[in-house]
C-alpha cells in the first residue's frame, strides 16, 4: 500500500511531467507508436478478411493463423527481430504487428461470415454488385463484430507495446524498465498504472464505436407502448 501511495505521489508530481524524460511525453510516443502498429493491421488484416468472409475461401488459413499466433511469445519474437534488425522501433514494430494481426484478420472474417446469406441473396437478386454487396450490405452488417477484432488488437498491443523499450528508448516502457533497473520501484509501478489507465480508455472508446455500429446494424425494435391500439368497433 505505501508503494502504491508513493507511485501516485510520483505520478502528481509536476517535475514527473517536465523535461526530455516527462511522462506526457512517453504517453504519446506510447499511443504513436500502438496506433502505426494498429493501423498496418487494419490496412491489411481488414481487406483480407473481408475478402475470405466474402467468398468463404481461406477459412483454414484464418483458424491456423490466429492459433499459431497465440503459441508465440511476444518476447522471444521480439528478441529474435532485435537480433536481426538491431536497436529502434523496427523489431517491436514486426514483433506487434504479429500480435495484432491475427485479431483484426479474424475479426473481419467472423463479421463478414456471420451475415445472413438470405440478405447477400435478396441484394444479389436485385442486381447489386459484389462490391456493392460487401461495403453495402456486409460490412455495415459485420461492423460490431469487426471493431471487436479491432478492439482486442488494441487492447493487446497498448499492453504489450512497454516491450518496445527492450530494445529502444521510447514509450511507457521506459519507466518500468529504469525502475526495475534502478529498483525505484514506485516509478515502475507508476509506468505500469500509466499502462492500465490507456488500455481502460481504449476500451471504452471501442466499446462506445461496437454499440453505435451495433445500433446501426440492428434495425430498432418497436417499443410495445408505441404500438397503437386498433380501436375496437362496436358491431351491436
Amino acid at each position: 500500500m505505501n508503494l502504491f501511495a508513493e507511485a501516485i505521489a510520483y505520478l502528481l508530481d509536476p517535475a514527473t511531467w517536465q523535461g526530455p524524460n516527462a511522462l506526457g511525453m512517453r504517453i504519446v510516443e506510447h499511443l504513436t507508436f500502438s496506433g502505426a502498429v494498429l493501423a498496418l493491421a487494419a490496412l491489411v488484416g481488414i481487406p483480407a478478411g473481408v475478402l475470405i468472409g466474402h467468398t468463404g475461401r481461406g477459412r483454414g488459413l484464418v483458424v491456423a493463423l490466429t492459433s499459431g499466433a497465440r503459441a508465440i511469445p511476444t518476447l522471444g519474437l521480439l528478441t529474435i527481430f532485435g537480433l536481426a534488425l538491431g536497436i529502434g522501433l523496427e523489431a517491436p514494430y514486426w514483433a506487434l504487428l504479429v500480435l495484432a494481426l491475427p485479431p483484426v484478420l479474424a475479426g473481419a472474417y467472423a463479421g463478414v461470415e456471420a451475415v445472413d446469406r438470405a440478405t447477400v441473396g435478396g441484394a444479389r437478386a436485385i442486381g447489386m454488385s459484389e462490391w456493392q454487396i460487401v461495403r453495402q450490405v456486409e460490412l455495415p452488417l459485420a461492423a460490431p463484430v469487426l471493431l471487436g477484432g479491432l478492439r482486442s488488437a488494441a487492447l493487446q498491443v497498448i499492453s504489450t507495446a512497454t516491450l518496445a523499450a527492450y530494445v529502444s528508448n521510447t514509450g511507457l516502457g521506459r519507466p518500468i524498465f529504469q525502475g526495475l533497473k534502478a529498483r525505484d520501484y514506485e516509478v515502475m509501478l507508476a509506468g505500469a498504472l500509466l499502462v492500465a489507465l490507456l488500455s481502460l480508455a481504449v476500451e471504452l472508446v471501442f466499446q462506445a464505436l461496437q454499440s453505435a455500429a451495433a445500433r446501426r446494424a440492428e434495425p430498432s425494435a418497436v417499443p410495445a407502448r408505441a404500438v397503437a391500439r386498433a380501436p375496437e368497433r362496436n358491431t351491436a
